[in-house]
């Protein structure tokens, strides 16, 4: 079973919106209850279309790249997962894994339904790794589906669990950015800069480094003496921070994007997001035609 989290609208796409608009069109049992269930049918079925058209053209327009030579920006990402650092420990069952979203439900007192109690998800970052690289997956905000699913009931109460498991490839979609040496935008002058900056807060180390006469100004060829060992001490900041190694990470797209976290493959995840766009297009015609119907045959 899928579960699409994060966004709410992205639950239209595999949630049953449209069977309980039915349900409530037979519990009515009135010609304009049955309007406003076929419109609202509609609209609901418009919008999961939309929604699942548009995954479907992110998930399959968007190549699959390598870590190890991904471009900055709006990538795809398959590789092997692992936790970073401790691996997330899943609340109700303890077991390790990378993602883990629970949900606890009380039995009505009506033994009719359930309610839910409590529930949350993790967020905690993990790792990504294909063999030519390994990326930081942030899942804040994500929408993430997962085929691992756990549920069991003990007396009243249901637990449910959705998990990634570090056993799992995982299918990303999102902003890859890589932080480190290699993309150091700090120029050796916005050093330069920083450097004399703060010499400048401390003036007493400043003038007692500096000030050759002791007159308690620095002239023009003190200054150019301050400056030249600014200039080297940059320098060795600059070298410092270009041999810093290079971290990758698989963020939110600060553009809206899609960001999509799975343990699905790429070609199940296209032939699901295929399969509800035609569903979601079959009941909006299907609403459309039942509505036009029922307008031109009133009941008399």
């Amino acid at each position: 079973m899928l579960v699409s989290l994060k966004r709410e609208y992205a639950q239209l796409v595999t949630s049953g919106g449209q069977l309980l608009l039915l349900f409530v069109g037979f519990k009515l049992e009135s010609y304009t209850g049955w309007l406003w269930c076929l419109g609202a049918m509609a609209l609901v079925s418009l919008f999961a279309w939309y929604s699942a058209l548009h995954r479907l053209r992110m998930v399959s327009g968007t190549p699959t790249s390598r870590i190890g030579s991904a471009a900055q920006g709006y990538v795809e990402l398959i590789g092997q997962g692992e936790p970073h650092g401790n691996p997330v420990i899943a609340r109700y069952s303890t077991l390790p894994c990378l993602w883990c979203r629970h949900r606890l439900e009380k039995r009505n007192s009506d033994n009719k339904g359930w309610h839910t109690v409590e529930q949350g998800e993790t967020s905690a970052p993990f790792i990504i790794d294909d063999g030519t690289g390994r990326c930081v997956v942030d899942p804040e905000h994500a929408e993430i589906l997962t085929k691992h699913k756990d549920s069991w009931t003990t007396g009243d109460l249901r637990y449910t669990e959705w998990k990634l498991l570090d056993i799992d490839d995982i299918y990303t979609l999102g902003e890859f950015k890589t932080v480190g040496g290699s993309t150091l935008s700090t120029t050796h002058e916005d050093l330069v800069k920083d450097v004399l900056s703060e010499w400048k807060m401390n003036n007493d180390d400043l003038l007692k480094r500096f000030d050759l006469n002791n007159n308690g100004v620095l002239e023009m060829q003190e200054w150019m003496l301050a400056r030249s060992a600014a200039k080297r001490e940059a320098e060795k900041r600059l070298n410092e921070l270009r041999a810093q190694p290079d971290t990758n990470f698989m963020l939110r797209p600060h553009d809206g994007r899609l960001f999509l976290i799975s343990n699905l493959d790429h070609e199940a995840l296209a032939w699901r997001y295929k399969l509800w766009t035609w569903l979601h297009l079959a009941i909006l015609f299907g609403s459309l035609g039942t509505l036009g119907w029922l307008l031109q045959n009133p009941p008399s």
